[in-house]
């Protein structure tokens, strides 16, 4: 997904200011598709609603830590992600995913490639390296995730780019990918080189310090969730529901969200469904107003 764009930043900027209808039309603008997804993955409505009414509540309370390198609708998917992981844990559950179940294991991957613990002289200062080596490296990987992702893009090449979510999105096997995809085990054991090539070149040149046995393609499926790096757009979503967009592109958005099953396209589908039809997330459209106004910042 890409960055901040000038009009979400005109938005934000009012927010910060304490404007209330400005963060009212925020709200009512990603409610909606918060609240599908949150359902989706929480079960119970009631529950959904609170996680979404919390993820307004925090988005509001670290704005002043959010830069607009990633899209507002990320921002706040993350925020959400955080706090359904969050909820599971307290009721000792671990069936959550990012992708349906039927592509991902129920288990939440151990990710942080940078959990081995100091030595005995490890010092503060040695933390804060560590810290920012490790957010070098994680900007480092997006960037060049995300130049693979809008190459394959701007060449129309789906049918790579979908083996590549297979592979580092959903962490499928080479065998299963060639499977869904239909081409040869081989052939997709010479993308999946090429690929990973591709990426620790970008990584070498920007001269990050990277271990890439501890752990590479977990923190690879972290950064690319966490970006929402192959997500098409919300108006290419739209397009898709028309029928409009063309073959190409059709064919790909269409495997994205029905074959692959991401969570988050789907509650964007979802809630693209319901724009024109009695939607019952704008029930708690007042109850968020209502808990969240408090936090805005009022001009002094």
């Amino acid at each position: 997904m890409s960055g901040i764009t000038d009009a979400e930043r005109y938005l934000l900027e009012q927010i910060r200011r304490g404007d209330g209808p400005a963060w009212e039309k925020f709200v009512g603008q990603y409610r909606g598709r918060l609240l599908r997804f949150a359902h989706a993955k929480a079960g119970q409505r009631a529950d959904a609603e609170d996680l979404v009414q919390e993820t307004f509540i925090g988005f509001l309370t670290g704005l002043g830590d959010y830069r607009g390198d990633a899209s507002p609708e990320t921002y706040l998917f993350t925020i959400l992600r955080r706090k359904i992981i969050n909820s599971y844990r307290s009721a000792h559950s671990r069936n959550i995913g990012l992708i349906q179940d039927v592509y991902r294991g129920s288990e939440e991957p151990d990710s942080d490639a940078f959990a081995a613990l100091p030595g005995r002289e490890a010092t503060a200062s040695w933390y804060v390296r560590r810290d920012e080596n490790k957010d070098r490296i994680r900007a480092a990987l997006g960037a060049a995730l995300t130049e693979l992702v809008d190459g394959y893009k701007t060449n129309l090449n789906f049918r790579d780019l979908m083996i590549v979510e297979l592979l580092f999105y959903c962490q499928l096997s080479n065998m299963d990918t060639s499977k869904i995809v239909g081409i040869s085990e081989r052939n997709i054991a010479v993308i999946k080189h090429r690929c990973l090539k591709q990426v620790k070149e970008a990584i070498a040149a920007a001269a990050v310090n990277f271990d890439d046995s501890a752990g590479f393609e977990n923190l690879l499926t972290e950064v690319w969730e966490s970006g929402r790096l192959s997500c098409p757009k919300r108006s290419t979503i739209g397009a898709m529901l028309l029928g409009t967009l063309e073959s190409d592109w059709q064919g790909y958005v269409e495997f994205h969200l029905n074959r692959l099953g991401c969570h988050f396209c789907r509650a964007n589908l979802e809630d693209l469904k319901q724009e024109t039809a009695d939607d019952p997330s704008k029930k708690i459209h007042a109850r968020i107003m209502e808990s969240t106004v408090g936090f805005l910042h009022k001009p002094r």
